[in-house]
């Protein structure tokens, strides 16, 4: 599907790198939000906000995927 497309992959890569920072920046919160909704289960934003920060550590993956898409082969 990919084999042509690494024109796509180099140009997001700066992207892919900034996304990477906010992935850490990501799992910091989720690790905090993890541990709140432990101590206090009847907190239901800290189990949202832990679901926040998993797509934010998935983002990288999702930057490169759609640059590599937008560049026609």
């Amino acid at each position: 599907m990919g084999d042509c497309r690494p024109l796509g992959f180099l140009l997001g890569l700066p992207f892919a790198l900034i996304a990477l920072v906010l992935s850490l920046v990501g799992a910091v919160i989720w690790v905090i939000g993890t541990v709140l909704s432990c101590l206090c289960p009847c907190c239901v934003c800290c189990a949202g906000l832990a679901n926040l920060a998993m797509g934010i550590i998935k983002l990288p993956f999702k930057v490169l995927k759609w640059f590599t898409e937008q560049i026609p082969c």
